[in-house]
């Protein structure tokens, strides 16, 4: 967009469109009601006041939001990585607990286990201590008294052969008991190692958990901060587009435009016509409220250039449905009608649009005046009325109809 010493455009306008897009339209007009075109006035010394200095401003504050909102993206999809890894920890702090529950519980009857088979020993040892004691008369008799008190050889030879015999007994009984101690203390240290390393993991696993959440909720504050950045930018952005639409409006109220009531058809633009369906349009008619003969919305920029191009030329190319203003140097050139940089009276001057105005800005030339054009227009200000207005005529692209 050129910065000119007087005026650049004042435009920033929703134009024709299709009917599917009128909902969303309404919706941008109140989100962005914002002239994007550079233009200045004169003030008291003398110095040049460019209205783009707002568009400048508006550019770098959506600029810093688009960079904010990336990253509260980008925050958005490690969070969800976090948050995934938190429950995949979780799942094992679970299951792991789960084990170390069954081990806890073993370990607990390993020990009972133990303790149960001790104390068999000690009453099974009581038992067989008392039997030899009773046998042997406390384990005093020598094999001289045994034999004396024995009524004979056999009789003895019985004594000692049970005596053997209990004594045999008592040691595999000693053994066995031995073994089974032997392999539950193994197997009870088995256990309390697998116990102290599932603790040892669960702790880990804890651990990592607790950095997750860390990690997330420090990821949670960024994208708080981004959020309330972008918050902030978009006020300031709704702040300088009042101002931009306060000094737009001071050019045409005070820098030679005139605005003219809708009421009187400004620029001949009819009070009243029906389209090709059958449905009334006009400046008697409501901004937007049905299709002009050539498919554009009644009372926008669009459609007044081409009753102006129909009235002028006698006839105007069907661009419904594709009508946006920066189409139709596109369409026009896809016709066969001459398209260029120079203003010519009874051309149609095309502003492209810029940051915030996807659609650009028809309007309609009435004179040339070195690098200054005078415009016919409707719906500047997203109200539907007619505008005239002097601009710089850099910067725009011009439609010859007239050849």
């Amino acid at each position: 967009m050129h910065k000119a010493d007087i005026i650049t455009s004042s435009i920033n306008k929703i134009k024709n469109m299709p009917k599917q897009k009128i909902i969303k339209t309404v919706k941008l007009r109140l989100a962005t009601l914002s002239i994007v075109l550079s233009i200045g006035c004169l003030v008291g010394t003398g110095l040049i006041v460019h209205a783009d200095q707002f568009d400048n401003q508006i550019s770098a504050l959506q600029q810093q939001n688009n960079a904010a909102q990336g990253n509260v993206d980008n925050l958005a999809n490690q969070a969800s990585s976090y948050q995934a890894e938190i429950s995949q920890l979780q799942n094992q702090i679970d299951s792991m607990q789960a084990a170390l529950n069954i081990n806890e519980a073993k370990q607990a009857s390993d020990e009972q286990q133990i303790a149960s088979d001790q104390q068999k020993v000690t009453v099974n040892k009581q038992y067989l201590s008392d039997d030899i004691r009773t046998m042997y008369v406390d384990g005093q008799l020598s094999t001289i008294e045994e034999l004396a008190t024995s009524k004979n050889l056999s009789d003895y030879v019985n004594k000692e052969e049970y005596r053997t015999a209990v004594q045999d007994k008592v040691d595999n009984l000693i053994q066995q008991v031995a073994n089974l101690e032997s392999q539950l203390q193994a197997q009870k240290a088995q256990v309390d190692v697998l116990v102290n390393t599932e603790k040892q993991q669960q702790d880990q696993l804890t651990a990592s958990q607790s950095q997750q959440q860390q990690l997330l909720s420090y990821n949670q504050s960024q994208q708080s901060q981004y959020n309330q950045q972008i918050q902030s930018n978009q006020s300031q952005i709704a702040v300088l587009r009042q101002e931009q639409i306060a000094a737009n409006r001071k050019l045409v109220t005070s820098g030679g435009g005139s605005v003219i009531s809708s009421g009187s058809c400004g620029g001949s633009y009819p009070a009243d016509a029906v389209n090709n369906y059958g449905g009334h349009w006009g400046c008697d008619y409501s901004l937007d409220n049905t299709l002009d003969n050539w498919g554009m919305y009644n009372r926008e920029c669009v459609s007044y250039t081409a009753w102006m191009v129909y009235k002028t030329y006698g006839y105007m190319p069907y661009w419904g449905g594709s009508g946006d203003a920066n189409q139709w140097p596109a369409d026009a050139e896809a016709a066969g009608i001459s398209v260029g940089s120079t203003p010519k009276v009874g051309s149609v001057a095309i502003y492209m649009g810029g940051a915030g105005d996807p659609w650009g800005h028809a309007m309609w030339v009435d004179s040339v005046n070195g690098n200054m054009i005078t415009v016919s227009q409707y719906n500047l200000y997203y109200d539907g009325n007619y505008y005239e207005t002097t601009i710089n005529s850099s910067g725009l692209v011009y439609i010859y109809f007239g050849g």
